[in-house]
């Protein structure tokens, strides 16, 4: 059974119209530099899975699209790109430290569901998105979540 994600961006670096723009409409998801959001992109994630793109850090940050994985995990070779935006000397292609996966465009929202109305729904209230302090950039979405958040966009 597919899992569902939510995977942020921010729209200046990479945003949906880019991942809609791009050859193929599909893009590696590079960059990533915390443990726990490798780990679900290199553990948990699976071709097929469904995504919500999330722009962060603009006004007002929210959820603009949906994507689908298009590949397993593999090495992030931008972390040994000493020019790329987030090099790491410790992740070698002997011993990668960082991973990432492909991502293919589905759909844009005709709107945004800003992250204020995401928390506007008890539905929602446990959702990991939502959780104060999260700084997460890849987390799961419950299925209940997913349903719930489609039938409001």
């Amino acid at each position: 059974m597919s899992k569902h994600w939510l995977m942020k961006s921010e729209p200046s670096c990479f945003s949906i119209d880019d991942l809609r723009n791009a050859p193929n409409q599909s893009s590696p998801w590079d960059g990533v530099r915390n443990y726990q959001a490798r780990n679900f992109m290199r553990d948990d994630m699976s071709i097929g899975d469904l995504v919500f793109f999330y722009h962060s850090n603009c006004k007002p940050p929210g959820i603009v699209g949906i994507a689908e994985v298009s590949s397993k995990a593999y090495p992030d070779f931008t972390a040994w790109d000493p020019e790329s935006d987030h090099p790491d000397p410790k992740s070698t292609p002997e011993n990668p430290r960082w991973f990432m996966v492909d991502i293919c465009f589905k759909e844009k929202f005709d709107r945004i569901l800003s992250l204020d109305e995401l928390k506007q729904y008890p539905e929602l209230s446990q959702m990991i998105l939502l959780r104060k302090g999260n700084r997460l950039s890849v987390m799961p979405v419950a299925e209940k979540e997913w349903n719930f958040i489609l039938a409001n966009q």
